[in-house]
């Protein structure tokens, strides 16, 4: 099917050798380990959130504060990760010892023409680049992309055609911080973001 030359792109992200290809499946996979994590426990497994807010995730979790990001798509994501990790920091508000930086790219490609030329579909696609930054040192302690995107049908009236975009860009933030915090957790889990007396013990060496 030939593509359609509608083409629309707002971006804050430099994205120079960044999305040479669709990180789908590892995305899908690292979304399914939260929701995996909550039922580990009947399997003898330790659970991503244990110890819950007294846990090593959700303390780091605590100490993240969300940057600004540019743009309304930007808006509805620092939004979506605030709401998302308020849980963690106890009406405290934001953490301030760990910073999270977050770049868009938000696009909107029309396919699906008619033989008219008339787009009948589009695809909304909403990608981050984010980095979990230490405040205090500036060093980048993860970095890391998402992506998600979602199916547009063009219908003959503009106001529900905009409408049907600005929903699927709710859904779009809503699924990418649900992305970047599953991947900031499962870095905590691993030791990532700890203080050095948080940070786990090392285990002895054996004697011979």
């Amino acid at each position: 099917m030939r593509l359609a030359q509608r083409q629309r792109v707002s971006t804050s992200l430099d994205t120079s050798g960044i999305w040479g290809h669709r990180p789908t499946m590892r995305n899908l996979l690292i979304s399914s380990l939260l929701a995996a994590s909550l039922t580990l426990g009947g399997c003898g497994l330790r659970p991503l959130y244990a110890n819950g807010s007294r846990g090593a995730v959700a303390t780091v979790l605590a100490d993240v504060d969300v940057a600004p990001i540019e743009g309304h798509s930007g808006w509805l994501v620092r939004n979506a990760l605030r709401d998302r990790l308020q849980a963690t920091q106890g009406g405290q508000g934001a953490g301030k010892r760990l910073r999270l930086d977050v770049r868009l790219e938000d696009s909107i490609t029309g396919f699906g023409v008619r033989a008219d030329d008339a787009v009948t579909r589009e695809r909304r696609t909403l990608r981050a680049r984010y980095q979990l930054v230490d405040a205090a040192s500036g060093e980048v302690l993860l970095d890391a992309t998402a992506a998600q995107d979602a199916g547009i049908d063009v219908v003959g009236s503009e106001y529900a055609t905009i409408a049907a975009e600005s929903s699927a860009l709710e859904r779009l933030a809503s699924g990418i911080s649900d992305q970047i915090v599953t991947r900031l957790a499962v870095f905590a889990d691993r030791g990532g973001g700890r203080t050095a007396t948080e940070a786990p013990a090392a285990t002895p060496a054996p004697t011979p």
